[in-house]
């Protein structure tokens, strides 16, 4: 095996000089963002796992992944696969010595938060993925990255999330030493594997979602359109995991010619691309029920409220009709009323010696209020 010389020399690479300090329990989890470098870590503490593998068995588990680059150099024939778990920019740029890694590469790995993509360094072979688990009990999708880095007899990957579970993935493939004997590619193949059947209980999980949105929009659910917008949240953030998915596995198809691939390995690979399709076209056909769903609520809430608007339509015009009804009693009552509170008066008034005055007096009463009847009754007051 070739020498592996360094490629490249980040400016935080002074920090080899400064004294190593280390931590006296397990490093913790840190955050996904770049790191900042105060104290230069080793990169055995990011380390979850390490083998050097012939014939596809495990032959040896270097402490170190300098023990690891040295068995490489040293043994024609074997191929390592050393897996990190969320590692800072100390602990991550002796591999990029040890393996000749493209500084490009490694600046995606240390920063994280990349689209899904694949990209080829030289002889070195660079994938981001975007796994997804669907947590039933919040309902929502979990998110994760993981880098990986493919060449000629290595496999490094980078986990920047708690799952995919790559130690059943190494499991799974050091039970097949026929198929690990395949080398790296088999391991990418693993790992694509592994991303892609763990989508289906995602999409059954958004399925549901989706059903018991259906309901709620039909029952009538005021919470529902809330729903919607952040399951379509969710829906997005899926497609843009899944999506990148089906170019970067043309790409990989396109190179097996040209690299050598191994046939049985090409159909593994064509039958995760069929999967990875599938998927892809079921998220967006989620993003167009959600947003037909989105649209049958709004034209459901708008029926509502125009119902709403013609029920207090309704009930204004009947109050209107009863205001009427009720002023025009007033008035007629209202009548007779004045007239004879002015003949109830404490003075001498001239129709008290006139034989007919109290008839009069009575015959106005009802005239007036006949009279008002018939006008409020002709107007539809009454």
């Amino acid at each position: 095996m070739a020498d592996r010389r360094p490629r490249f020399q980040l400016p935080t690479r002074r920090l080899a000089r400064r004294k190593v300090v280390q931590p006296a329990g397990p490093a913790p989890e840190v955050s996904m963002e770049a790191h900042p470098e105060d104290v230069a870590a080793h990169v055995e503490q990011s380390v979850v796992d390490a083998a050097i593998y012939r014939d596809g068995h495990r032959i040896d588990t270097p402490a170190t992944v300098a023990d690891a680059a040295g068995r490489l150099r040293a043994e024609a024939g074997t191929m390592a696969w050393i897996g990190l778990f969320r590692p800072n920019e100390a602990q991550l740029l002796p591999m990029a010595d040890e393996f000749g890694l493209h500084e490009v590469a490694i600046e995606d790995a240390i920063v994280a938060h990349q689209r899904p993509k694949i990209e080829r360094y030289g002889d070195t072979l660079f994938a981001v993925l975007r796994a997804a688990t669907y947590l039933d009990d919040l309902e929502e999708v979990e998110f994760g990255e993981i880098h990986v880095f493919v060449g000629p007899d290595f496999v490094l990957t980078v986990r920047h999330s708690r799952t995919p579970d790559l130690g059943a993935v190494r499991q799974r493939m050091e039970g097949d030493p026929e198929l690990l004997a395949h080398g790296p590619e088999a391991v990418l193949y693993a790992i694509l594997d592994s991303v892609v059947d763990g989508y289906a209980p995602v999409v059954a999980g958004v399925q549901k979602d989706i059903d018991e949105i259906e309901i709620e929009v039909f029952r009538g659910d005021p919470k529902v359109s809330r729903r919607i917008y952040e399951l379509s949240r969710e829906v997005i953030d899926f497609q843009r995991a899944t999506r990148p998915l089906l170019p970067m596995l043309i790409a990989l198809e396109a190179g097996f010619e040209k690299y050598g691939t191994d046939e049985e390995l090409q159909r593994y690979l064509r039958d995760v691309a069929d999967h990875a399709t599938t998927v892809a076209e079921r998220v967006d056909g989620f993003r167009q029920m959600l947003a037909d769903i989105l649209t049958v609520n709004a034209t459901l809430v708008n029926q509502a409220q125009n119902e709403e608007v013609k029920r207090l339509t309704e009930a204004s015009y009947e109050q209107n009709e009863e205001v009427k009804r009720i002023s025009a009693w007033a008035a007629i009552i209202f009548a007779p009323t004045l007239i004879g509170t002015v003949y109830g008066m404490n003075f001498q008034m001239p129709e008290l010696g006139w034989t007919y005055g109290y008839p009069f007096a009575i015959g106005l009463m009802l005239l007036v209020s006949v009279s008002l009847w018939l006008i409020f009754r002709a107007r539809g007051w009454l």
